[in-house]
């Protein structure tokens, strides 16, 4: 028995990284998943692997700053799988490593639409669904930026700690509807991403690259980067029935450094 048995979960953001160990993850704990992302090949691939491991999937490409694509996710979730429990608001780009009066507004707009204004949008939609089955868990995949901040980004930070704030604000509104709302704020997670921030920030900085992941994994009191599969885990567990009694909460995967 799974600990998401029977539940239809949306995860945005679904195309690799996290979103893919999740979307995985998520079916192997029981979970039919509606992948959504905007790369239509890799989250067709995402969607494949979960069905080819056994669970239930669909893909769907779309924009999850775009409100009639994620309108679009949500009817597309509902017809292949009649309900809709949990979301994961894991779609976001970082956006560039720039020095403040190098940001551009349309640096700005984007990096805010990706992370924030998605996360609004499947919300808004996701809710009267949830609503209509009683109840549901929506996980906010924000970001140790939005709690303490990162030097040269300041539209990742200003977006992750929106994604906060409205994690708390959802959590007190939709807790009459027996939605539970909750975020995972991860520190550095090995990959593509953190790959791409910490050679920005060498570059703005002028420090070597190799000097700059040392930083990175210095600060860590367990002196490693988080993985994927460490969120997901998380993720699957607070969208469980373990976690019933758990909403407003912001929970730090930093390999032990303190969050603020």
């Amino acid at each position: 028995m799974g600990q998401l048995d029977g539940q239809v979960a949306l995860i945005t953001g679904a195309s690799k990284g996290i979103g893919r160990v999740m979307s995985r993850l998520f079916a192997q704990e029981g979970a039919a998943v509606i992948c959504a992302a905007r790369s239509r090949d890799l989250v067709e691939e995402t969607a494949g692997l979960v069905k080819t491991a056994g669970g239930r999937a669909i893909a769907v490409a779309g924009d999850a700053a775009i409100e009639a694509d994620v309108q679009r996710m949500t009817e597309q979730g509902l017809k292949a799988f009649g309900r809709l429990d949990v979301l994961v608001n894991n779609a976001g780009d970082g956006g560039p490593t720039k020095r403040v009066q190098d940001y551009t507004t349309d640096d700005w707009f984007y990096t805010i639409n990706s992370c924030l204004t998605s996360s609004y949008l499947c919300i808004r939609f996701a809710v009267p669904e949830m609503i209509k089955g009683g109840g549901g868990a929506i996980v906010n995949i924000t970001s140790t930026a939005g709690r303490r901040g990162l030097p040269f980004r300041i539209g990742y930070c200003s977006a992750k700690a929106g994604q906060v704030g409205m994690t708390y604000g959802m959590a007190l509104e939709l807790a009459p509807h027996n939605i539970r709302v909750n975020a995972i704020a991860p520190g550095a997670v090995a990959g593509d991403r953190i790959d791409r921030v910490i050679a920005g920030q060498a570059e703005v900085r002028g420090v070597a690259v190799d000097e700059m992941r040392r930083a990175f994994v210095e600060r860590s009191p367990l002196k490693r980067m988080s993985t994927a599969d460490d969120i997901a885990t998380l993720a699957v567990y607070l969208c469980s029935d373990a976690a019933k009694n758990l909403s407003g909460q912001c929970i730090a995967v930093t390999a032990g450094e303190p969050a603020v």
